[in-house]
């Protein structure tokens, strides 16, 4: 028992020993300004992370986290799924774009839906034809009525739906119709601001962004070239904004040129020839700039104005020499033996009316689709390099794809019927994969 309490006293001694060394060699350790030094390290733990009844700044920004994170997962798995059930973007199918409507909950007005009715150039013909502007909602300028009502293109929920109407057509790239910061058309409000939303919701949907620059106030070569370097400054690296890699294996961004004919190739030459002094050529802000074809003539003038390429951008067979569709066949012929980009243009139907109401020879019915789809078949026979379609939402022309529907006013308005609001999208999305297999098909 003796030899047991002994061994018992130095076990004693020796752990009472062991703890005085451990304290010391603590204390050296930790600086005298340590927050777990004081008193204050105990209200720390207390109103920290170790009471779950109180939640600190760092404690109630890390849930918040958490939540913003299992949120963003949330929507992210949501928009997979939702992608999964359109067919994939066929990026050589186009469909021009119009950002320009307006209402009074976004804008704090009506923009474009009131547009005017226009007077005919001979007094004697306006005479006989109403003239005035539109009354929204219900009045719009407009043939048709959109589903989405008279809609803001500012609104995030309208620029959603329009995206996932154009992935249900298998619609690849909007052509956005675009002005210089602070300009407009003769109807509308400055544009440019619209694009970074359009951009960011485009990118969701894996639909890329083109600019269709139009003839703005004052459009010549030296603001030219500045308008396309602010584009490419501001929005080229976005991973929406549409570029094509050339044949010599360069990645340019494709431009649109809305009535590139109002500036005499003389004047597109010092932008677009290489062997201008301040041409844009080679320069960080070289592209694909592509003109509109109207008039037989203007074949030469494109390419003597150094353009890359032409589109014949109208919905009406027959209205100009570049839309009338017994000459693609040519036209393309002629861009093949210069090195040029053929871009025709498809429509599903035209109807101008409701703002030029003594346009009736220029009407083209749509005959539940006939019209579009002779228009994509015509277009596809021509083997073109990009397909343009006229439009996804030029409402006041009546060359929409976009989703309308039936509706009962004072205002007569066509629609659809027999078949769904959908038709257009789906026949597009019909004729993407179809092209698709034939530009396979031309690479072989």
């Amino acid at each position: 028992m003796a030899r047991f309490r002994r061994k018992s006293c130095i076990t004693l001694i020796a752990l009472v020993l062991l703890v005085l060394i451990v304290t010391v060699v603590l204390k050296a350790l930790t600086p005298e300004d340590s927050p777990f030094s004081g008193p204050e390290s105990v209200a720390l733990f207390l109103n920290g992370k170790n009471d779950p009844q109180i939640q600190g700044d760092d404690n109630s920004r890390s849930d918040k986290t958490k939540m913003n994170d299992s949120v963003q997962s949330d929507k992210d798995l949501e928009l997979e799924a939702t992608l999964r059930k359109f067919p994939p973007p066929n990026y050589y199918l186009h469909a021009f774009y119009y950002p320009w409507f307006g209402n009074p909950k976004f804008d704090g007005k009506y923009i474009h839906w009131d547009h005017p009715q226009l007077p005919h150039w001979d007094l004697k013909v306006a005479q006989g034809y109403p003239q005035g502007r539109h009354t929204p909602p219900d009045d719009i300028g407009s043939n048709f009525y959109p589903s989405l009502g008279a809609y803001s293109s500012r609104d995030p929920s309208v620029i959603e739906a329009h995206m996932q109407q154009l992935r249900t057509a298998a619609i690849g790239v909007i052509v956005v119709s675009w002005y210089p910061p602070k300009m407009k058309d003769d109807n509308g409000d400055p544009v440019d601001e619209i694009m970074p939303l359009l951009l960011e919701t485009a990118h969701k949907y894996h639909i890329k962004v083109a600019f269709h620059i139009e003839p703005y106030r004052g459009r010549d070569e030296v603001n030219m070239f500045t308008n396309v370097r602010y584009i490419i400054e501001r929005y080229g690296e976005h991973p929406a904004f549409f570029k094509y890699q050339t044949n010599t294996g360069k990645l340019l961004p494709l431009f649109y040129v809305y009535d590139s004919y109002l500036m005499n190739s003389e004047q597109w030459a010092k932008l677009l020839k290489h062997t201008e002094s301040n041409s844009i050529r080679d320069t960080p802000y070289d592209a694909i700039f592509i003109a509109l074809l109207v008039e037989e003539k203007h074949k030469r003038d494109i390419l003597t104005a150094g353009f890359d390429g032409l589109y014949t951008y109208f919905a009406t067979n027959g209205f100009s020499y570049g839309s009338t569709q017994r000459n693609w066949n040519s036209i393309k012929a002629f861009c093949e033996d210069n090195n040029l980009i053929f871009i025709p243009s498809v429509g599903p139907g035209y109807i101008d009316t409701s703002i030029r109401p003594w346009n009736f020879q220029n009407t083209r019915n749509r005959i539940n689709g006939k019209y579009y789809e002779t228009s994509l078949s015509a277009a596809l026979e021509a083997r073109p390099d990009f397909i343009s379609v006229t439009s996804f939402n030029e409402w006041h022309e009546g060359t929409q794809i976009e989703m309308a529907i039936p509706k009962t006013s004072r205002t007569v308005y066509l629609d659809y019927l027999p078949n769904k609001p959908t038709i257009y999208l789906e026949i597009t999305r019909k004729w993407a994969a179809i092209f698709g297999g034939e530009r396979r098909r031309w690479q072989e």
